[in-house]
């Protein structure tokens, strides 16, 4: 396949990416009771949608042709549990399971090129230790691909023509750097490359052949190391400072070798996709966007050739440079309402996997058969929600305090719209809803966060904040060291222009979000106490010193960059700063109800960061409700957890906010929750632990 996100920059996995929810939705129960506050919204008319509808396991998902187009693949429950299922592409009736997992739902699988496995990483509670796994198809034996402990796996390289091999880095030898091994998909042997003793990354061509090493400079930027007959230069040929370090990087090669792509937004402000002539070294410009950085790229199969490319500013916009591609896509477009997109090829290109978001029905997967012009619909991924009162998202540029235009999204509740103007007829309570990262983006389309919370009685707006990706360079760096101030700044002017245009209630607003969007919930509470009604808190930093000790070791080449973004430590004027925008040494300032989730696991935001603000806010006699899942890791990965912890929130919400609930019901007792503090909280709470 080559569809390719080309805008992921070297923090996506990395620096407080955003939080990992699990794969949404699942068959509803018969009948649910629903709780409320006395509060009388226009959502009250309208159908409570089933939380294990929104949230619990998928009926399918990702779904993949094999690249000889001889089978069908997608993810699917086995015993509850998501797992990687095949049947031929002649008879799609003739399913099967290919793997086995029977507690953690396996959320990433690809197709070997040669076709003849399938390849899934997978780890253990949540620590981020990847490893790899590969099922022989016509056997069906499993074998781990990498079996080494606390290793983690990354992906450098895969071949059309080199079919039954591929390039992996592993960190088994030294947890800071991944050494890139060659390794054959149907023996399993791996083959050492290179020892990597300062590397951030590699870039490897078509011949599975070390092209380029990326190392992290003294500046915060990269430096780009031409590698040859496995040497690599003693100097780079090409650098990048902090300004544009999470916005250039090199995006592969063709084919051939001989036209390397690289996303580069040196010398403008939004990156552009830029294709260098290997024998000359000459540049050219192929797409670049006054508002976005370049977002996504179609690549020819076989050759590797761009063939199409996208920008996403408030919705994603795609270009087709190759004729037949064009057509293709207006051909789909003619006949898909909503966003869609290619999500897997054939090698002879003849038949490809679309997924298809309606915005507000279910998404549904199609095969599209391009030389029949034929379109299959292959399956929908959440069918409980044909019919269920989903919400248009409304897209916003609202407008920050100093003039920076802050790219939004904003979902309302059922019936509280009547005029469709993304204003509703009379102030709702709103859900705050902040982003990971924080160098991440949201995005358009069906979000099943603020599907949830809209039918529940909020709207719920979603702000790209300064320090979001995907807008250019100068909004990242706007963002830098500026944690806790304006991009908080951001956020509260999004708040005041909800309140200022009848959206919301200075009194009814409360601020959610995982990961940064944690932190940023611990800074609404401690650093503007007054502005917020509650918060849920889920995996989020309380002090900013003690998350940039406790990083994983292979984070530490890029340290520079969190420094110059975040705060160095290693200063008094740094650790000084850090002290100041961290919401433990504000604890006793929060006056407002906190929820907060955490994993046990967590390797990015370790569960001390949650231990100390609770234990702070005890010591200060200060209320709040904890809850751990101690099989989870960056976010709740089993959907019994994220149900559970779901479940919890709508309560607290509805306690807090007077929204919609349904009862927490026994979701708490049949999810590994541990209630550490404060479930006299949540409304029902006690009761549903048998209190």
């Amino acid at each position: 396949m080559k569809f390719r996100s080309l805008s992921r920059n070297l923090f996506a996995g990395c620096a407080f990416a955003a939080l990992a929810i699990s794969l949404p939705g699942s068959a509803a129960a018969d009948h649910h009771a629903e709780t409320t506050s006395g509060m009388n919204t226009p959502a009250q008319a309208a159908p409570l949608i089933p939380r294990e509808d929104l949230f619990g396991n998928p009926t399918r998902a990702s779904g993949q042709l094999s690249p000889d187009g001889q089978w069908l693949s997608w993810l699917a429950p086995k015993d509850g549990v998501l797992n990687v299922w095949i049947a031929p592409a002649s008879d799609p009736a003739a399913a099967k399971v290919m793997t086995s997992a029977a507690d953690r739902p396996i959320r990433q699988y690809f197709w070997a090129p040669d076709s003849r496995s399938l390849l899934y990483i997978q780890d253990k509670g949540g620590d981020e230790n990847f490893l790899l796994y590969g099922i022989d198809v016509a056997s069906g034996k499993e074998r781990t691909l990498t079996p080494f402990e606390e290793t983690r796996v990354q992906v450098f390289g895969t071949s059309e023509t080199i079919r039954d091999k591929m390039l992996v880095g592993l960190n088994n030898r030294d947890a800071r750097f991944h050494d890139p091994y060659l390794l054959d998909l149907n023996t399993g042997e791996l083959t050492l490359v290179l020892e990597n003793n300062g590397y951030a990354g590699f870039l490897a061509d078509d011949n599975l052949d070390l092209r380029m090493a990326v190392r992290p400079n003294a500046s915060g930027g990269m430096d780009f190391f031409p590698v040859t007959n496995g040497e690599i230069a003693a100097e780079p040929s090409e650098s990048s400072g902090l300004a544009d370090s999470l916005t250039t990087q090199p995006a592969g090669f063709t084919t051939d070798g001989k036209t390397m792509y690289w996303i580069d937004s040196r010398g403008r402000n939004t990156a552009a996709l830029i294709a260098q002539d290997m024998a000359t070294g000459e540049k050219t410009v192929i797409a670049e966007n006054e508002k976005a950085d370049i977002g996504g790229a179609m690549q020819d199969p076989k050759t590797g050739e761009i063939e199409a490319y996208s920008f996403t500013y408030l919705t994603t916009e795609w270009t087709a440079i190759d004729q037949d591609v064009k057509s293709s896509l207006d051909w789909l477009g003619e006949r898909l309402e909503g966003e869609f997109g290619v999500q897997s090829r054939t090698e002879d290109d003849t038949k490809w996997i679309v997924w298809n978001d309606p915005l507000t029905a279910p998404s549904k997967t199609f095969i599209y058969d391009r030389p029949a012009k034929t379109l299959t619909e292959f399956y929908t991924t959440r069918p409980e929600l044909v019919g269920a009162p989903l919400q248009t998202m409304h897209t916003l540029e609202l407008k920050s305090r100093d003039g920076l235009t802050l790219p939004s999204y904003l979902t309302l509740p059922p019936g509280s719209d009547s005029d469709g103007d993304g204003v509703p007829d009379a102030a709702v309570p709103m859900i705050l809803l902040v982003h990971g990262g924080p160098w991440a983006r949201d995005g358009f389309g069906y979000n099943s966060y603020h599907q949830w919370l809209a039918n529940r009685g909020y709207a719920v707006m979603s702000v790209n904040f300064r320090g979001s990706t995907g807008f250019g360079k100068d909004f990242i760096s706007a963002g830098d060291l500026e944690w806790g101030k304006k991009m908080h700044d951001d956020l509260i002017d999004a708040v005041d222009w909800a309140i200022d245009n009848g959206v919301t209630r200075a009194d009814q607003v409360a601020i959610m979000g995982g990961s940064y969007g944690g932190y940023a919930t611990l800074a609404g509470l401690t650093f503007t106490p007054d502005k917020f009604a509650c918060g849920v808190d889920i995996v989020g930093p309380s002090n900013l010193e003690t998350l940039l000790e406790t990083i994983p070791p292979y984070w530490e080449p890029l340290i520079a960059q969190f420094h110059e973004r975040m705060g160095n430590p290693n200063t008094p004027e740094g650790l000084a700063m850090l002290k100041e925008r961290s919401p433990l040494y504000s604890a006793d300032k929060i006056v407002k109800p906190l929820l907060i989730g955490q994993g046990a696991n967590d390797p990015r935001v370790k569960q001390a960061e949650s231990d100390q603000i609770v234990g702070a806010m005890k010591e200060h006699g200060i209320p709040v409700t904890y809850v751990l899942y101690p099989d989870e890791g960056h976010g709740f990965a089993k959907p019994n957890n994220n149900i559970a912890f779901n479940a919890v929130t709508e309560n607290f919400l509805a306690t807090c906010l007077g929204g919609r609930a349904e009862p927490i019901g026994d979701t708490v007792s049949g999810s590994t929750a541990e209630i550490i503090e404060g479930a006299e909280h949540v409304k029902g709470l006690e009761e549903a632990l048998g209190g």
